[in-house]
């Protein structure tokens, strides 16, 4: 009786307490209200109040009833809660799972956590569905000191819109004693050679890397990379081209996928550079990427050519149903399983392209510029490349050449397209300029392609 008297004159002056309309709950020894007043048994009590207060089924509130025991006397305090919760935008829905999940919420201390825990939250975005959504995977986050991890991360780069990103991933690291547990392995980060902005950046894609054991972990991890790269440096931009790498177990991974890939013939050099271009082709389980190989290798790649390497690696990104999705694409836009394949071999990168862009691609080089479904596949490198920037003012260019008839229509159109952006302004535009200005214009995409004025007879 003594803790309850204690726990309503603490209550009293709680600015939690306060309703909507600013007037204070009383916390004077209150009756049981009507709907609750046939219970006396303190387990049926909070059974029915969980029941008609917060949403629960009958049975999630008889198992509830046995983590909390609510008073007939003292549902001031529980009823605040739920006030708080609806005055931040939980809806009774919200809130039933909520309380479903962590039952003792309504026993929490107001002014200590609950309370400026749900006003740190708001104050960075979380409100209604949002807030409901990120306490719900971790209801535990409304009861810690979640103050002292918000500062932490500020004082380590990172923004309030950083933060709110790694808190709806992730808001079971706001339970974390952050000096602790996450401060360690900033400081790991760091001695790699990383930034504070691009350990920010780690933090706020890839919050579970801070779960990881540092002992464990990162620093075997570590280890494993200095072998197989050879210089810190290496290990540094490979880290940087792949964060993700940090949540793998490299030690475990790694060595076993390079000793397959020795087996095949794949000289060291060029494991090495697979690594550096993709570093998830490496983080496969050994059978998928086993199995990646041997398709490979009967698609006719050498395993000590560059291509096989950028197979393995287009091959790696993808699933297999993906992979098959692209090969049906590609088959009902004209080209035969052998064109597809030998256009495979002759650029691997053209089956990373996505559905979307292959049907546009596609759509423009048969339908717009009148060039065969097989031609396109002679030249996989042209899907590859981007419409917006270079493809359509490209084709602008062009198409007001030919209108002078400055140039044939007979033109190598593949060979224009894939120049590089130094060498098309020294063959194309240096030469053609002073004669027709506005090329200039078109090549910044400011003069829309309308087609060519002549069919084009690709070389």
């Amino acid at each position: 009786m003594l803790r309850l008297i204690c726990l309503k004159l603490k209550q009293k002056a709680s600015p939690y307490l306060l309703s909507r309309h600013g007037s204070l709950y009383s916390t004077s020894t209150a009756k049981p209200t009507s709907k609750f007043s046939n219970f006396t048994d303190p387990q049926l009590f909070t059974a029915s109040y969980l029941q008609k207060s917060c949403g629960l089924s009958s049975d999630s509130a008889i198992s509830a009833s046995k983590k909390l025991q609510i008073e007939p006397t003292a549902t001031h305090h529980p009823d605040s809660v739920l006030s708080l919760f609806r005055a931040h935008g939980l809806t009774r829905s919200h809130i039933k799972n909520l309380i479903t999940k962590r039952p003792g919420l309504l026993l929490g201390d107001l002014d200590s956590s609950i309370g400026p825990n749900l006003d740190l939250f708001k104050s960075l975005g979380f409100s209604g569905t949002s807030l409901a959504k990120m306490v719900g995977k971790e209801p535990r986050v409304l009861e810690c000191n979640a103050k002292t991890v918000f500062e932490f991360f500020r004082s380590h780069g990172l923004s309030e819109k950083d933060i709110a990103s790694l808190m709806m991933k992730l808001p079971a690291l706001f339970v974390y004693d952050a000096e602790k547990i996450f401060k360690p392995k900033i400081e790991f980060f760091r001695s790699l050679g990383l930034s504070e902005i691009e350990i920010a950046t780690i933090l706020s894609n890839e919050p579970y890397v801070l779960t990881r054991s540092l002992k464990h972990h990162f620093i075997p991890s570590v280890k494993a990379l200095r072998r197989f790269l050879g210089s810190d440096e290496n290990v540094l931009k490979a880290i940087k081209g792949y964060y993700r790498m940090l949540e793998c177990n490299l030690e475990k991974l790694l060595e076993p996928n390079i000793t397959l890939l020795r087996s095949h013939g794949v000289p060291e050099s060029l494991i090495v550079k697979i690594f550096m271009i993709q570093p998830k082709t490496l983080l496969l389980r050994n059978a998928v990427l086993s199995e990646i190989i041997d398709y490979v290798k009967d698609l006719g790649f050498e395993p000590n050519n560059l291509l096989f390497v950028l197979a393995v690696r287009s091959m790696a990104v993808m699933s297999t149903a993906l992979w098959e999705q692209k090969l049906e694409t590609y088959t009902s836009l004209g080209l035969s399983k052998d064109e597809i394949f030998a256009a495979f071999r002759s650029q691997p990168m053209c089956m990373i392209t996505s559905v979307k862009k292959i049907h546009q691609l596609m759509d423009f080089f048969v339908n717009k510029l009148n060039l065969k479904p097989s031609t396109v596949a002679k030249h996989p490198n042209l899907l590859l490349l981007s419409m917006e920037k270079r493809i359509l003012p490209r084709c602008s260019v062009l198409q007001l050449l030919l209108s002078r008839g400055l140039i044939k229509e007979d033109i190598n159109f593949p060979y224009v397209l894939k120049l590089t952006e130094k060498a098309f302004m020294r063959k194309v535009m240096s030469k053609y300029e002073q004669v027709v200005p506005d090329i200039v214009k078109a090549n910044k995409g400011q003069i829309e392609f309308q087609g060519f004025p002549v069919p084009v007879i690709c070389k």
